[in-house]
């Protein structure tokens, strides 16, 4: 029953009159209350807490129970020793009558009545006291299902009866879980089990009818809480929710059986629905399709047809899409009916689907026979009307033919028209007779189309009569016009015939003799480029041979002019009104005398313009031989100045200053001959502005020797420049003269090239020709030295910069620092006074601007440091 499953009694408990543990015959039964010791713990049965906190747990869970017949139990052993109440109870949770209890007061009614409970209870197989498998089995099933339903919960972690409930958050989490409307569980306080325990019951107790069976503080203020009493207790929450659910269930059965009839109910109508419109439309288009009144005109019946296409294509389309409609509908209806044990649908009267498939049957045949009446009327008035529309078409397609042909054939457009527009005329003509008599076999058929249907007593014979009478007279006239046009054509085409065979001969020479005139008057006037007194006089050559056959052309031009009198002396003769024009070329008359006039216009000019020429290509050669004449000497004299230079680098011995005099003197001289170049300028602008741009007369361009005499400058100044630094480099350094002329035939001896310049294997020979000794780390320091730029080459100064550092005496950081210590008279540090004092003026004001202050041992205010100063000097501090 639904109060069994509510909440059973605690484990381990027996409600008898022997109290709890009771091993009374007559309360449990001796076989089924044995000592069990490797199951229970002894201690714990003896504990008085733990006896008290079962005692209270049972009465409790009795008096949820008892409560239901408005009675309670305060005192097991005393309340239950009568028999009276523990019946009660029974019939309670079983909701079965049990046998009428004894009333009486002694204690043999007493047993009676304890002992008829205690046979209820063994009639439904229950046992009261067990420890065993099934126990174990309802213990792991209730500690799973506790498990699964606070799992999303935090601090929750259940894993037994007793330590997992003692802060109260399990009790909580499980009613939550059911009823989140009755506790905020985020809302709840782990450091304070008491409360969470007392809330739990609280909510319990009121709102799922579970009687408070636990104390707070006995669970919480107990090392290990009794697992039973726990188990106990929150069995009936897993009952109390459990009915919940299986009352939820049923309402879903319930609801489910509902909706499917529901469902059916709305199915059934739905078909009583469709089924009663579909067959209020069949009804009211069959007549319609059993009307067979025949109409008198085409367009009438056309209409009929257009009506019965339209109601093939709109209206009988979706209601051929509901009557399948309605019998997969009906099919549905009927098998969720059988699967759902529900009685077959049967529709109302005359509503069956087999009514509804005999009206469409009825609905179709009428259809059929309307369609095939609709199509015999067609058949039978579209012959009359198709010979009508023959009739027309036919005529006008004549009419259309014969449209302004009397016009045409009335013109005389052949009178001034030439010979082949004239054979054209005719060509067209023949062409025309053809197609008029092509044309015969369309008028007789017009006619005999006319004539059945006065036969057939077409409704508007009368105008086609009219019209096949109009198009009859309309072709006898084209014969008659078309004969006499024929012979009009013929008689043009013979006069014709003698002019164009003027124009002909025209045509044929007065082309080649027009493209003469062209031709010479475009080498007359054509643009001459020369460069030579040679081609200038080619030119007057060939124009002089021009000249002499003038006298032919003049007897060719007249001879093509007396053709073109000819024809007009034809054309005026016989009154022709046509052109004097040549069909045959695009030449006329007046072109060739313009063209002549002009031919004999632009011969003397062509005579003046080649004379200009050839007096000036004599100006250009005597500037051409006077530029020749200067640059054939200045060009060998700046080679000869280039290698003289070239040669003193190498073979000068002696002092530098008298190296550097003989350079000066050099440079003088090839100061002084600048005149020469800038006359040599001032001939080659005149030969500039006279567009001349080639001299045979010699080799040498204006580009090339002033690109010759700027390198002469340039390299007589780098000679002098490199005997100048020669100079300081050996006053700087020390340097003998002997040592500097060594230096100079070492560099001059493996300069190969005489380029003045020696390559990393040329140097590397050198040094070891002066007695270095060259690893390779060392050659690649000393290149670094003389090649920073890594270009490949080492060049004289670079050689000597080198040499002089290597070999000169030159002061060190160290003497320095012992020169100024002289000075500060042994200090560490010098005092700007003893600058001023010791230097000239503008070396000890740079001295103390750049001395760091002194900061060592001893040192005092204005001490300045020249140790530092001098490091910094060779680059040996950071300063």
């Amino acid at each position: 029953s639904a109060d069994q499953r509510r909440c059973r009694a605690p484990l381990g408990v027996c409600p008898g009159s022997g109290g709890v543990g009771s091993t009374s015959a007559g309360s449990c039964g001796q076989d089924e209350y044995m000592t069990q010791e490797e199951e229970w713990d002894r201690d714990l049965l003896l504990d008085p807490a733990w006896e008290k906190q079962q005692r209270k747990t049972f009465t409790a869970w009795c008096n949820s129970h008892l409560r239901k017949a408005g009675t309670q139990i305060e005192n097991i052993e005393e309340d239950f020793r009568n028999g009276l109440k523990l019946m009660l109870l029974l019939e309670v949770i079983s909701g079965e009558r049990l046998p009428k209890p004894d009333r009486g007061k002694m204690r043999f009614h007493k047993i009676a009545n304890v002992n008829k409970a205690l046979d209820y209870i063994a009639s439904k197989g229950v046992k009261l006291v067990s420890i065993g498998a099934e126990e174990t089995s309802a213990k792991e099933g209730l500690l799973l299902w506790c498990q699964r339903k606070t799992a999303p919960y935090r601090n929750v972690n259940i894993q037994n009866f007793h330590l997992s409930w003692k802060d109260g958050l399990a009790f909580n989490a499980l009613i939550h879980r059911h009823r989140p409307d009755l506790l905020d569980y985020d809302k709840l306080d782990k450091d304070d089990p008491i409360g969470n325990i007392n809330l739990a019951m609280e909510i319990a107790e009121k709102h799922l009818d579970i009687p408070k069976m636990l104390d707070a503080e006995d669970v919480v203020n107990t090392a290990r809480p009794d697992e039973r009493t726990i188990m106990t207790y929150v069995s009936c929450y897993y009952h109390a929710f459990a009915g919940a659910q299986k009352a939820e269930t049923a309402a879903n059965r319930i609801c489910k059986v509902l909706a499917v009839n529901q469902e059916n109910e709305r199915l059934m109508e739905e078909y009583e629905r469709l089924a009663s419109e579909l067959l209020e439309w069949i009804r009211r288009t069959i007549p319609w399709l059993e009307n067979r009144t025949p109409e008198k005109t085409m367009q009438a019946m056309q209409k009929k047809l257009e009506d019965f296409r339209d109601y093939r294509r709109k209206h009988k389309p979706p209601k051929v899409q509901e009557k399948c409609q309605l019998e997969i509908n009906f099919n549905t209806l009927q098998t969720k009916l059988r699967i759902s044990n529900r009685p077959a649908f049967m529709p109302s009267e005359g509503k069956m689907v087999s009514d509804i498939a005999g009206a469409w049957q009825r609905l179709e045949q009428a259809e059929k026979g309307y369609e095939e009446w609709l199509l015999n009327e067609i058949r039978r008035l579209e012959r009359l009307e198709h010979l009508a529309e023959k009739f027309r078409q036919k005529a006008s397609t004549h009419e259309q033919w014969a449209y302004g042909k009397e016009q045409i054939l009335l013109q005389k457009d052949y009178e001034s028209a030439s010979l082949t527009e004239v054979r054209a005329m005719l060509r067209k003509h023949e062409a025309f007779e053809s197609d008029l008599a092509a044309h015969q076999d369309r008028v007789e058929q017009i006619a005999a189309i006319a004539q059945e249907l006065n036969e057939l007593d077409y409704h508007d014979a009368a105008s086609v009569n009219d019209r096949c009478q109009k198009i009859c007279d309309q072709w006898d006239s084209l014969g008659t016009l078309t004969q006499k046009r024929r012979e009009a054509l013929e008689r043009t085409e013979k006069l014709l015939e003698t002019i164009d065979q003027l124009h002909l001969e025209f045509a044929k020479r007065a082309a080649p003799f027009n493209n003469w005139m062209e031709g010479a008057m475009e080498d007359l006037q054509d643009m001459f480029i020369v460069h030579s007194i040679e081609e200038i006089q080619s030119l007057i050559s060939a124009h002089d041979q021009f000249k002499a056959t003038l006298p032919e052309a003049d007897g060719e031009r007249q001879a093509i002019l007396s053709i073109q009198n000819e024809v007009e002396k034809v054309i005026q003769s016989y009154s022709m009104r046509i052109s004097a024009s040549n069909p045959y070329s695009t030449v006329t008359v007046e072109e060739i005398r313009t063209k002549w006039e002009k031919v004999k216009q632009l011969v003397p000019q062509r005579d003046q313009s080649l004379q200009e020429e050839l007096a000036r290509q004599h100006a250009n050669e005597r500037l051409r031989r006077q530029f020749a004449a200067q640059a054939n000497v200045i060009g060998p004299w700046i080679q000869t100045k280039m290698e003289e230079i070239a040669r003193s680098s190498i073979e000068m011995t002696g002092p530098l200053e008298d190296q550097m005099n003989q350079l000066k003197q050099y440079e003088q001289n090839i100061i002084n001959y600048k005149h020469n170049i800038d006359k040599l300028e001032g001939d080659h602008q005149l030969i500039q502005e006279a567009l001349v741009f080639d001299n045979k007369h010699t080799n040498y361009t204006m580009e090339h020797i002033r690109v010759g005499w700027e390198l002469l400058l340039t390299t007589i100044a780098r000679t002098i420049n490199e005997v100048e630094t020669q100079i300081l480099t050996r006053d700087a350094k020390g340097i003998t003269q002997e040592q500097m002329n060594d230096f100079r035939a070492s560099f001059n001896h493996f300069d190969r090239r005489k380029n003045g310049l020696m390559d990393h294997d040329d140097f590397r020979a050198c040094l070891i020709s002066m007695g270095y000794d060259l690893g390779e780390a060392e050659f690649a320091r000393i290149m670094s030295l003389v090649d920073p730029n890594g270009q490949g080459t080492v060049t004289f100064q670079s050689f000597i910069d080198f040499m002089t550092r290597e070999t000169a005496d030159t002061d060190t950081a160290e003497q320095v620092i012992a020169s100024f210590r002289i000075l500060a008279s042994d200090k560490p540090y010098i005092l700007a006074d003893e600058l001023r004092r010791e230097l000239p003026p503008e070396q000890a004001q740079y001295c103390i601007k750049r001395m760091p202050q002194y900061t060592g041992p001893g040192s005092v205010p204005g001490a300045l440091d020249y140790t530092s100063f001098s490091s910094a000097l060779y680059g040996e501090s950071d300063l």
